[in-house]
């Protein structure tokens, strides 16, 4: 009785924080999506911004915030939680707190597959989309097969050093498919490469939610096997997971999701690393409200980058990839020195 009350008790400020966090995440993304609709080149009060939502008041002030701004702040809070929950489910697989999906070829693969389609030509946003995320899935295969091949694709080290292997040889396809391109192609592909969400389209936001609710919802769905994962490979065996096919799985169905977002706003680094450990921060421990609230606090973050790149330095915007890894490569480096040896 005493103990069932010691768990109890020590139940509650964990779950009081976590309200918190949810909470405050939802005031965050409002605020950020009150911000994201009303201010840029053209700054706006809020109140014609709800004018405009509902169809009144000065047509090129309607097309500002329906057709431009809105389609821009939502795909950033799609593609944030997409990377979000995908990093949180890498990491939760890999055990490991600095895995995301940049480490494992994905955005190598889309890069390939953008680049290739811009050189030859491909000027159609669907069509680029469509070869950027071939490009990713091909390479999460491909990363899938080395590591079988070399011994099994549930080990997670085999798995990052495949990655690896896979990112390399993506970099060395970039620079070949780029060596004789024209300038004008040659500067698109470059600004794909470093993020925006500047080209965002009502379908893209469309595309890109389907992923994040699809591939995302699968991941929540599975998120008890990276509860009995994150025990290891033989506890998790013994209490009866496959941990081959769970890993595999997971780590197949992250990387998809990791590559819709990267076609949908080019390579965006980071994220899928900040988020999940700010999460677990907050008091999520167990892996489904922690891929939850990554979602939210993904949306937030990217909202909030994607602003602050089409402000700092107006009418000029920053790289997308540039702001987040601002915050991103500070963030890695105090993470490696606490699970450094």
């Amino acid at each position: 009785m005493t103990l069932m009350a010691s768990r109890t008790g020590a139940d509650r400020p964990a779950r009081g924080s976590l309200s918190l966090a949810w909470w405050g995440g939802g005031l965050l993304l409002l605020i950020v999506f009150v911000l994201g609709t009303s201010l840029g080149a053209v700054s706006l009060p809020f109140g014609t911004v709800l004018e405009a939502l509902r169809g009144v008041g000065d047509d090129g002030i309607v097309t500002i915030v329906r057709d431009l701004r809105v389609p821009r702040v939502l795909l950033a809070a799609c593609v944030g939680a997409g990377l979000a929950v995908s990093g949180g489910a890498l990491q939760g697989t890999m055990r490991n707190p600095l895995a995301e999906p940049y480490l494992l070829g994905v955005s190598g693969g889309a890069a390939v597959g953008a680049v290739t389609a811009m050189a030859f030509g491909v000027a159609a946003p669907l069509g680029v989309t469509a070869c950027a995320f071939a490009g990713a899935a091909a390479a999460t295969l491909l990363v899938s097969a080395i590591a079988r091949i070399a011994g099994g694709s549930g080990d997670t080290r085999l798995l990052l050093m495949a990655g690896v292997v896979v990112g390399a040889f993506a970099n060395a396809a970039i620079l070949v498919a780029l060596a004789d391109a024209p300038p004008e192609r040659l500067r698109g592909a470059l600004w794909w490469m470093m993020g925006s969400a500047a080209d965002a389209s009502w379908g893209s936001v469309g595309r890109a939610a389907t992923a994040l609710a699809l591939l995302g919802g699968v991941l929540v769905w599975k998120a008890r096997d990276l509860d009995v994962l994150a025990l290891g490979a033989e506890p998790a065996a013994a209490l009866g997971v496959d941990v081959d096919r769970a890993t595999q799985r997971t780590f197949l169905v992250a990387s998809w999701l990791a590559a819709a977002t990267v076609a949908a706003a080019g390579l965006v680094g980071f994220v899928g690393l900040v988020v999940p450990n700010l999460a677990r921060a907050l008091g999520a421990r167990q892996h489904r409200p922690m891929l939850l609230l990554s979602a939210l606090y993904g949306a937030v973050l990217l909202v909030a980058a994607d602003l602050l790149a089409r402000t700092l330095r107006a009418p000029a915007e920053l790289p997308l990839g540039a702001v987040t890894a601002l915050v991103g490569v500070p963030f890695f480096l105090s993470r490696l020195r606490r699970v450094a040896p």
